[in-house]
């Protein structure tokens, strides 16, 4: 069994930050990734960046340049800056965690940039 337990999410005006954080409990073994996708409404579910057990690091299109993943191994914690918001950021982010070969999410939380 495995929990992620996702915060951060909010309301903030466009051109302003975030962090997000998710933290991974249970039973946690060789952990391949974590990351962040987001859901907004009509659309799909779409990665905005993940972060691999060595340190590689991947973003969305979208968010590269405003966005920063990082993460503390010792605590399997995930964390998401990010700046430069625009409404178009608004959606639920997941964070995700893969391993063996399974993905597993939290529950989501939502992201709302409106002035």
């Amino acid at each position: 069994q495995v929990q992620l337990v996702e915060s951060g999410g909010g309301l903030v005006q466009p051109g302003g930050s975030l962090r997000l954080s998710c933290a991974a409990s249970g039973s946690i073994f060789s952990i391949t990734a974590m990351g962040w996708y987001r859901q907004a409404p009509g659309k799909q579910r779409e990665l905005v960046a993940r972060i691999t057990s060595d340190g590689s690091t991947d973003y969305a299109d979208s968010v590269k340049g405003r966005s920063t993943i990082s993460r503390r191994n010792a605590e399997n914690t995930v964390y998401l800056q990010m700046n430069s918001l625009k409404p178009e950021d608004t959606a639920v982010y997941y964070c995700n965690l893969l391993m063996w070969g399974v993905d597993f999410w939290g529950q989501g939380t939502q992201v709302t940039v409106s002035s």
